[in-house]
């Protein structure tokens, strides 16, 4: 049998081997880590390579995803679907071994990371997840749900402000089954680390709440081992294992150094390398009793068979929530679910109230929450004004497990990776809310969510101008078309409570990508529509009110503007202009239909055009063309009441008018 060292050193050698071939990527952490990597996998992680998603694996999260091949290595040398072709193939173009680790590339992968600090945010998410899902269906010695989460994370992570954001609330809610290792090799990019981050970092967790294990030699396989035994026995408090390492361990020149951070080593410390770490094997050569010593196969589907059979007798006595508990794993929507939506909507039509569309939203969240038990709703310290919540809402604490409501404080960023965490670990539909302004704290977790096509739902209300006399720190001018332009991110800005809960429908049913979902803080009116265009919102754009035969002009308004749009529109077929008015509330999802109804909605050979929207106009310019016109806001806010601040910016149904007939 190898000695832990050689199977830790066929770590080292793969990655250092392949950032060689590729010529480029970040050699130093995984030889760093290996010894770490090593006892974890083959003496803790719960997983099966045969089967990557069963459910209740325990999750692995590499936070500092620049040393990805430490990942890659361990996923090859344990049996999952990643050949040593695949590792050859590092960072090429269209492998399943990009540069940092990429979920849905290779099997095992369980989020994407690489912007520094949102993957122990993930794994806050995975844990939170996981203690909530086993509070809601374990029942007395019957637990189905019961695994880790294990997150190794460097001093680029401890640096990020979101690793602030989420540990304090890991330690909070006392997540107890999360185990994050500090990768403490002193090293950044630009050197040696005491310049510019001296944190006393074990304080700094214990004064989250966290457990600490101070002072472990991250080299030492029974002193990591005893650290992992310690953190399993602490249930009621995160632990954070301190780990002592030296940056691309066994390279005889160059370890300790930041010159092997993040470039090959070469040929000839390579060698050396080889030999310091006697590793008598050629590049990318693994021994067979190597690969004896990691493969998890069989381990794996014993774990799997012992868990399955444990299911079996859940799903005996428990027969109806273990039903619950499959359906809600696979993503699917409860039965009533269209009975529910349809309901709604129809009772919304019937209602036809003035409201402002984040009360909408609140209404439409509580009626739709009857039907999803698998809700998990809420907001950065705004649930009053995002409304968020909903009657049956109950709040998760550190003593409150089973509950379906958060409140995350001032953390949107934060709040944001988390989500994008519980959505990757399955079982729930997560959504959380703040104000439109502030999604620029949260920008890349959004990116992400769109990156990894997960169902994170995004909710931001006070979206314009209309937000009044808080002034322009908090009224969004630019923050809509800059989240419509993220690749698979659909925005939605509907401009009524019909609306509304369409947007909601088409969030969650959504399993592709996230959403984002924006509200006014201001009253908006109900808008009369046909059945056909109720089903056409869905769309994403649609012919709101229209004239007989071809129109001369077309209106395009999203939002808070539709109002003003057919005030607009009112006036001049009062003048006798053949007029059509085009409420678009998420132009990603009308840019996605076909070509034939796009011409139905926007006609090529109407080229009278004018959009209106309070906010930047450029975005529009595709819609209207070289002959129409853009009514919006291309500057910064103003303190004043809404009603102020829209005749002071142009945003008038007068001016609407007076574009309609300029472009024409």
């Amino acid at each position: 049998m190898p000695s832990r060292k050689d199977l830790a050193n066929a770590i080292r050698a793969l990655s250092m081997d392949a950032v060689q071939k590729a010529n480029s990527g970040h050699p130093g952490a995984p030889m760093g880590m290996a010894d770490i990597a090593e006892v974890l996998w083959n003496d803790h992680l719960k997983h099966n390579p045969t089967n990557p998603d069963w459910h209740d694996r325990d999750r692995f999260i590499l936070s500092n995803g620049h040393g990805s091949m430490l990942t890659y290595s361990l996923l090859h040398l344990t049996g999952y679907d990643l050949s040593m072709e695949d590792l050859k193939n590092f960072r090429q173009l269209h492998s399943k071994t990009p540069g940092h680790p990429e979920y849905g590339y290779a099997p095992g992968v369980e989020t994407t990371t690489g912007p520094l600090g949102q993957g122990i945010t993930n794994g806050v998410g995975m844990a939170l997840a996981e203690r909530t899902l086993g509070a809601q269906f374990n029942r007395g010695t019957h637990k189905i749900v019961d695994h880790y989460t294990y997150v190794f994370m460097g001093d680029g992570c401890m640096m990020e402000g979101i690793s602030h954001e989420s540990c304090a609330l890991a330690g909070t809610w006392g997540l107890g089954k999360l185990i994050a290792f500090w990768d403490d090799n002193g090293i950044s990019i630009d050197g040696h680390v005491e310049n510019w981050f001296t944190d006393d970092t074990p304080k700094r967790f214990e004064a989250y709440g966290w457990h600490v294990v101070r002072d472990v030699d991250g080299h030492d396989a029974d002193a990591i081992n005893k650290a992992i035994h310690e953190a399993k026995s602490v249930n009621d408090k995160p632990t954070l294992i301190c780990c002592k390492t030296v940056i691309g361990y066994g390279a005889p020149n160059l370890c300790g150094s930041h010159d092997c951070h993040g470039a090959p080593l070469g040929g000839d410390e390579i060698q050396a390398t080889r030999e310091n770490l006697g590793w008598n094997h050629g590049p990318f050569e693994i021994p067979d009793d190597i690969y004896g010593g990691w493969n998890a196969k069989e381990k794996g589907a014993s774990a799997e068979s012992h868990w399955q059979e444990k299911f079996d007798a859940y799903k005996k006595e428990f027969p109806e929530l273990a039903a619950e508990f499959e359906r809600r794993m696979k993503g699917e929507l409860p039965a009533n679910w269209k009975e529910t939506v349809n309901g709604w909507i129809q009772t919304a039509n019937e209602k036809a109230e003035k409201v402002a569309s984040r009360k909408a939203s609140g209404n439409t969240i509580a009626a739709f929450a009857k039907a999803l038990p698998e809700l998990l709703g809420g907001s950065a310290d705004l649930t009053p004004s995002n409304n968020t919540s909903w009657p049956e809402a109950t709040a998760i604490t550190r003593t409150v497990a089973d509950g379906n409501y958060i409140s995350y404080g001032v953390r949107e960023f934060g709040m944001s990776a988390i989500l994008n965490g519980v959505a990757l670990h399955g079982g729930f539909v997560a959504f959380g809310g703040t104000f439109l302004m502030f999604s620029e704290y949260a920008r890349n977790a959004l990116r992400m969510a769109a990156l990894m096509k997960q169902r994170s739902i995004f909710v931001y209300t006070h979206d314009s101008i209309g937000l009044g006399e808080d002034g322009p720190t908090h009224q969004p001018v630019e923050q809509i078309a800059t989240l419509r332009l993220i690749p698979n991110m659909t925005l939605w800005r509907p401009c009524d409570q019909v609306e509304t809960a369409i947007a909601w429908q088409s969030a969650v049913e959504r399993m592709d990508g996230p959403s984002c979902l924006i509200f006014s803080r201001q009253g908006l009116p109900h808008m009369e529509r046909s059945n056909e265009q109720i089903a056409d919102i869905a769309r994403g754009g649609y012919v709101l009110r229209d004239c007989e035969g071809t129109p001369e002009a077309i209106i395009i308004a999203t939002g808070s503007e539709v109002e003003l749009a057919v005030q607009a529109f009112d006036e001049l077929s009062g003048k006798g202009k053949k007029v059509r008015v085009v409420s678009m509330p998420s132009t990603n999802l009308f840019d996605s239909q076909d070509p034939a109804y796009r011409e139905s909605v926007l006609p090529a050979a109407v080229t009278a055009r004018v959009a209106v929207e309070a906010g930047v106009t450029d975005f529009w310019r595709k819609y209207v063309g070289l002959n129409g016109d853009v009514i919006g806001v291309d500057r910064f806010g103003e303190s004043a009441p809404a009603d102020q601040l829209f005749k002071e910016f142009g945003i008038t149904a007068e001016n609407v008018v007076k574009a309609v007939e300029n472009v024409l």
